[in-house]
């Protein structure tokens, strides 16, 4: 006898049950809803957005430290981390660069703030410094210092990248120099650390729904959406061209790794989705570090690259401010030469590289670039306070994009990539569900066959890997 196929409304029901996707998806309408019909309502949903942040960012930190050591420890070559952080760094230059020029040509040819001839003196420049409590933007100077831990703990509690990062890398180092025999249980410790992190992050992940449901509401009820009728043309310019910036990584994936960004796209979905639901990348950080492990990126590649690419790959802020930069100055009446544009190219390399982390630091760059350029009023910058927040989709979805691809790049580049793997799971030949946890923990390097790191008692105490006894199974299966 044939079974029955479920009604329509029991597939939803179960597809609402079962789906990440679709939960999140749900709750970004609801909170649409709500924002617009019970914007009073809708300020007080801040919490359920904010906690939600709060608890992830709590795991970034020691995930990162337990991914770059376990990375660096198994690879047993730390000289093959220092060339994937150069390589991290050359791709980085290039892709904001890219991003910065796209978004300085896309602003001269449609040149979206002539004809508003705004006063620069009935702007509240004191908007402006409540937007960014003060603060400025660091120097080169203090930007590279303040990568440097001053305490082992602190790193951890100022939940600082950069100070993690640096961190991970000498305890890699010196698991390598002194060897299994001398501290064996310690590698194993940190592999146990790095499970009970990730089986965190899925207790935490559960809550996606109600995050996204409480920040979208907050934004609905806070700025409404007669804001994009006022700045539609800004807006719409600063998609379209986050959308030509996409294709060119497209291609650029296409080229460097032979895969497909729209299939990766498909893969991350839910990840995309709560990340423009909470406004925050770092809010799927965890997941996506996981998810590209599985996708056949080795660990130290996605444990430097990823983390890396918060402080130093912004390509969607670079968008952002470059469109943002001729948008104000347009908009005032200053017509910029092209010696001036070249100046906001080189200004915006440097302070967009300080930007992760810093309250309201898009408008710090701004009003850097302007007071750099002594052509723009500081003021005028507080143009773009009412429609920052909606900007906020573009610059998540750029800015997550722009990092994986650098991943996938990188890892390539340095031949630390599963190719075989990374296709299989894009095409959906390894179902989502399968060997999450550990999956690309071990991949391959090079094309096909893998290459089986050492177990830990095979490691010398000069820390130098012994010959491995045995081979993965030829599919790069995990």
């Amino acid at each position: 006898m044939p079974q029955s196929v479920p009604s329509l409304p029991r597939r939803a029901a179960r597809m609402l049950r079962t789906s990440l996707f679709a939960q999140v998806a749900c709750a970004l309408v609801l909170g649409v809803v709500v924002g617009r019909l019970w914007p009073d309502v809708a300020t007080d949903l801040k919490p359920l957005g904010d906690g939600f942040t709060r608890l992830i960012k709590t795991v970034i930190s020691p995930l990162v430290f337990c991914v770059v050591v376990v990375g660096i420890a198994k690879a047993g070559d730390l000289r093959a981390f220092g060339r994937i952080g150069l390589k991290a760094l050359i791709w980085f230059e290039v892709a904001s660069t890219a991003a910065l020029i796209i978004g300085l040509v896309a602003a001269n040819v449609v040149r979206p703030g002539s004809g508003m001839n705004v006063d620069p003196s009935t702007l509240d420049a004191s908007a402006v410094d409540a937007k960014t409590g003060g603060g400025s933007l660091p120097s080169t100077t203090e930007f590279v210092v303040n990568a440097l831990p001053t305490s082992f703990i602190g790193a951890f509690a100022e939940n600082s990248l950069l100070q993690v990062l640096v961190l991970a890398c000498l305890v890699g180092a010196a698991l390598l120099h002194l060897g299994h025999t001398k501290v064996p249980q310690v590698l194993p410790a940190v592999e146990q650390a790095q499970e009970i992190i990730f089986a965190v992050v899925g207790f935490v992940m559960r809550l996606a729904p109600i995050a996204v449901f409480g920040a979208m509401a907050v934004l609905v009820g806070q700025y409404g959406l007669g804001v994009m009728k006022t700045y539609a043309k800004l807006i719409i310019l600063c998609y379209v061209a986050a959308a030509l910036f996409i294709a060119l990584l497209a291609v650029a994936l296409r080229m460097v790794a032979g895969l497909s960004l729209w299939k990766f796209l498909r893969y991350i979905r839910e990840e995309m989705l709560l990340a423009l639901g909470t406004a925050s990348t770092e809010s799927v950080m965890p997941r996506v570090m996981q998810k590209l492990r599985k996708a056949g990126a080795r660990d130290d590649a996605v444990g430097l690259v990823l983390p890396t690419g918060y402080s130093f790959n912004l390509d969607g802020a670079s968008l952002y401010l470059s469109i943002g930069t001729l948008f104000i100055a347009q908009a005032v009446g200053v017509d910029l030469s092209a010696g001036q544009q070249i100046t906001v190219i080189l200004v915006l390399m440097l302070t967009s590289k300080g930007m992760a982390g810093i309250p309201g630091s898009a408008f710090l760059a701004l009003s850097a670039t302007a007071s750099s350029l002594g052509a723009i009023p500081a003021g005028a910058v507080a143009l773009l306070l009412g429609v920052d927040r909606i900007m906020d989709s573009m610059r998540v979805v750029t800015n997550l994009l722009g990092n994986c691809v650098a991943v996938f790049a990188v890892s390539r580049w340095e031949g630390a990539l599963d190719m075989d793997r990374a296709r299989k799971v894009l095409d959906r030949e390894i179902p989502p569900g399968e060997d999450e946890d550990k999956g690309g923990s071990e991949p391959p390097v090079g094309e096909g066959a893998p290459a089986t790191p050492p177990a830990p008692e095979e490691v010398s105490a000069a820390g130098v890997p012994a010959q491995p006894t045995a081979k993965e199974p030829a599919s790069g299966a995990s």
